[in-house]
């Protein structure tokens, strides 16, 4: 025996259907069954925030990326007084920070530099450098200065990946690749779980330099640096990649957790410690 259902309406006239046992029942399964399953994954409870599982414990370093567009016409005199303060900076034990890596976009977003900073003790080094740097009337100086040279500029503060490579001074010249990544919220961690296997395969030529994940700034983003000898090796290393079994693997399950990418080919500065 038919069982009334659900009604709908055309124009003032109102229409009822029926819904039979078998239909229900089938119904219940689809919502609640197999099918609900494959779309519908069940999350392990989190017992940490994804900073704390997925950094480096034993470093406890942070990191600022500066990413700063420059007038045109003014970038070759920016460079040079970008490099004598970041060299004053790094050079000076009063401030617990260093510059690790400075560079011009080469192919991406033209005239920007980019600077990656880190600060040795997390937070509280950070907030030193700053306080300090509010009373150094050279840096005042030089940030008044640098301002007439600006079209704009934003950061991030960052954690490193545990296992990546620690960013050290490298001899040159090289090219460098910033891969930036936009995840989907709540990604992080299955991210870093694919990443630590993936990594193994992108050694061979030592071209992984480092690996970093926002803390502050545009959230859920991932920047993955590396080193080539020209554009043509970095073609011939990613293509290598692929021959490896197991890295297909990596790409299929992580490639779902983004939400947009952007590559940066960036040329150092005469001051960087990575050449």
């Amino acid at each position: 025996m038919a069982m009334t259902g659900s009604c709908w309406a055309k124009g003032h006239v109102l229409y009822r259907y029926s819904v039979s046992p078998v239909t229900r029942r089938f119904s219940a399964r689809v919502n609640n069954g197999w099918l609900r399953s494959m779309f519908v994954h069940k999350a392990d409870a989190r017992k940490d925030a994804h900073s704390n599982l997925l950094s480096k414990k034993e470093t406890n370093h942070l990191y600022k990326i500066q990413f700063h567009n420059v007038k045109p016409d003014c970038l070759e005199v920016y460079n040079d007084l970008q490099v004598e303060v970041q060299k004053k900076l790094s050079q000076d034990a009063e401030y617990p920070c260093e510059i690790v890596g400075s560079w011009n976009t080469w192919y991406g977003e033209q005239d920007q530099a980019v600077h990656l900073w880190r600060y040795r003790g997390g937070y509280p080094a950070l907030t030193e450098c700053l306080q300090k740097l509010k009373t150094n009337e050279e840096y005042k100086e030089f940030r008044k200065e640098r301002s007439k040279m600006l079209i704009s500029r934003r950061n991030q503060l960052l954690l490193e990946f545990s296992f990546w490579n620690e960013p050290l001074p490298r001899k040159g010249p090289n090219i460098y690749e910033m891969r930036t990544y936009n995840l989907k919220p709540g990604t992080m961690i299955e991210w870093g779980n694919h990443w630590a296997r993936a990594i193994s395969y992108r050694q061979e030529n030592k071209e992984a330099v480092s690996g970093f994940f926002s803390q502050i700034g545009d959230l859920y983003v991932v920047h993955h640096l590396w080193a080539y000898e020209s554009l043509q090796a970095r073609e011939e290393t990613r293509n290598s990649a692929w021959m490896k079994e197991g890295w297909d693997v990596n790409v299929f399950y992580t490639v779902p957790l983004i939400r947009s990418m952007e590559s940066r080919i960036m040329i150092p500065t005469g001051g960087s410690p990575l050449q």
